[in-house]
């Protein structure tokens, strides 16, 4: 809008002038909230996504302790191929640290590690002298510089030990997870910003040591990330983008492969934990967490073709909504669990806080009709 004054307002003019600006202003605010479109709901967003078949959990954890917060957010399966039954999760509270619990969903041990996001673990990693299982968490206590939090978990007392910390780049720490080649042990760690670091780690020490030897970069904000450890694939979720994979070897390409869009069908942005579901030499499933939508996608490890949805649903135990993290264990967990293990992080809980949901792989198989 133009507006022109004659000389003949004299003193006027000023207050004149500025009464207009605030007018002007005031329905420039008005046109642009007129123009902007409503939000839209989760509802219509779960209404207009691809169709996503039931399943219901056969478990859950206890609550994390931090109440009315989003706290619970990323787990990990070591899985007790002698005694199935007593295998453990490792699951994070951000805003806390990192628990441990049993198959039973109890916790078996809590450590006050701070504000810890993702976790992942190996087992047979030389630790200190000796063979164990060893733990990273994404150590995001400072934003401005991302650290792996190292634990070693001992599978009989389930209790969980500090072994030191790594640097792991610029930036808030976001998401992490372990690859091992025939060369050595690495951690992917992801930067809320997108910039993904290869560490290599060393932990055969007193000290653990970590040197990052490759990074590579997605556009925007991401988190959720896996490896494939027979074909060497990284598989990173770009939250308001998609799943996208990488070589992670070494000397591998760093450009990365789109595998789905976050497109509001198959996956709802956000699109948060990723999980791999390796079956045979090539094959099995990558899982995204579809958070917009209450939903997780399926996509096929052999040739990136999609291959369903599905969503936790309330039975037995709550539904999963608003996940974040999710983890899945291929094998044998006992008769409650067939087929594998699935984790999904349930970011509504009531009356509880946030927990983590277990399922059966093979009721999810069953459901998508996977063979």
């Amino acid at each position: 809008m133009m507006i022109s004054f004659r000389s003949t307002i004299g003193d006027r003019a000023p207050h004149i002038l500025a009464r207009w600006a605030g007018m002007a202003a005031s329905a420039a605010a008005l046109a642009g909230c007129a123009s902007a479109p409503p939000e839209e709901t989760q509802a219509q967003r779960m209404a207009r996504s691809a169709p996503a078949a039931g399943v219901t959990a056969r478990g859950e954890t206890t609550a994390v302790a931090t109440a009315n917060a989003d706290a619970a957010d990323d787990p990990a399966i070591w899985q007790n191929l002698a005694n199935p039954a007593d295998s453990l999760i490792v699951g994070t509270d951000k805003q806390a640290g990192v628990y441990v619990y049993g198959l039973d969903g109890n916790v078996r041990d809590f450590l006050n590690a701070g504000r810890v996001n993702n976790v992942d673990l190996r087992d047979g990693v030389g630790i200190n002298g000796s063979v164990g299982i060893l733990v990273a968490a994404s150590d995001r206590n400072d934003l401005a510089a991302a650290k792996l939090a190292l634990f070693r978990l001992d599978p009989v007392t389930a209790k969980l030990t500090s072994i030191g910390k790594v640097p792991a780049g610029a930036g808030e720490a976001y998401g992490v997870c372990f690859y091992r080649d025939a060369i050595g042990l690495y951690a992917f760690s992801v930067i809320k910003d997108g910039t993904i670091h290869q560490v290599a780690l060393d932990t055969s020490g007193a000290t653990p040591t970590g040197k990052i030897v490759r990074t590579m970069k997605l556009g925007t904000q991401s988190e959720g990330c896996a490896v494939d450890e027979r074909t060497g694939r990284l598989y990173v979720a770009e939250e308001d983008v998609g799943l996208w994979r990488f070589d992670a070897g070494v000397t591998g390409s760093v450009t990365p492969v789109k595998i789905a869009a976050a497109d509001g069908l198959n996956i709802v942005a956000d699109a948060e934990g990723v999980a791999v579901a390796p079956e045979g030499a090539t094959g099995g499933y990558v899982i995204v967490s579809s958070q917009g939508d209450n939903a997780y996608a399926v996509y096929r490890l052999s040739d990136d073709s999609y291959a369903g949805r599905f969503r936790i649903t309330a039975g037995t135990f709550g539904g999963a909504e608003e996940t974040d993290g999710i983890e899945v264990s291929v094998g044998d967990f006992g008769p409650q669990f067939p087929g594998g293990l699935v984790i999904a992080q349930d970011g509504v809980n009531p009356p509880s806080a946030q927990n983590f949901k277990l399922v059966s792989w093979a009721d999810i198989k069953a459901a998508l009709g996977l063979n």
